[in-house]
């Protein structure tokens, strides 16, 4: 994953390891110095540090752009 990656609220990531329930993707609902995301699967919610988040990403399957972004485009 490429060093400092722009995380927005609504996207879809994939993580390097599975959830328990058996998915790797999740959803953002969180950013900032701490990351919250739900499993896609079992909506199980986990609360990560930033620096821990940015590790365990894969890639990010579904860009949702931040609506400041639209905005000025």
């Amino acid at each position: 994953m490429e060093v400092n990656m722009k995380f927005y609220i609504g996207d879809i990531v994939q993580m390097k390891k599975p959830h328990p329930c058996g998915e790797n993707k999740w959803e953002v609902l969180r950013v900032g110095i701490d990351f919250r995301i739900r499993c896609m699967k079992c909506s199980h919610l986990v609360m990560l540090p930033r620096a821990k988040f940015e590790k365990s990403v894969k890639k990010i399957l579904d860009r949702k752009k931040n609506i400041e972004e639209k905005d000025n485009l």
